[in-house]
């Protein structure tokens, strides 16, 4: 369905309005779609990320500032992030050895295992864009040149 019918807008200042609005619009429709798609194993796709993140570390740990800066969404509060994934037996958090001040984060085996079972069922959350492989690539190279990179 176009933007216009979307918001029931049909006037926009500029294309590049359009596009932004379509954008923000389409990103608030994809996290809705995430929640839906993660509601079932019990996490946020913020949790998700923390775990992604975990795993691709394991069996090292990571600090919660280091993964703070690896996260999507970088406005995430972290510190609250971890400790529900603790709640759910899913990390730890250990005092580092070397600066009693910090702490280091682990996945544990309950982790390793739901991320296993989301990722079986991982063609289902990609594939919610109705996109061809090279439709795909090309939105992705094209976000990516709207960011400057």
């Amino acid at each position: 369905m176009k933007i216009e019918d979307e918001i029931k807008q049909n006037k926009f200042i500029s294309s590049h309005q359009k596009a932004v609005i379509n954008l923000l619009f389409t990103s608030n429709w994809l996290v809705n779609k995430q929640h839906d798609y993660f509601k079932p194993f019990g996490i946020t796709g913020q949790q998700f990320n923390v775990l992604r993140i975990l795993k691709g570390q394991y069996p090292k740990s990571i600090s919660a500032k280091e993964i703070k800066s690896r996260m999507l969404d970088k406005n995430s509060d972290i510190s609250r992030l971890l400790d529900r994934l603790i709640s759910k037996k899913l990390i730890e958090k250990k005092s580092c050895p070397k600066d009693k001040r910090a702490t280091d984060v682990f996945i544990t085996e309950n982790g390793l295992s739901l991320l296993k079972e989301i990722s079986s069922k991982q063609k289902d959350i990609d594939q919610v864009l109705t996109l061809t492989d090279d439709e795909a690539e090309q939105l992705s190279n094209l976000l990516d040149k709207s960011r400057g990179k």
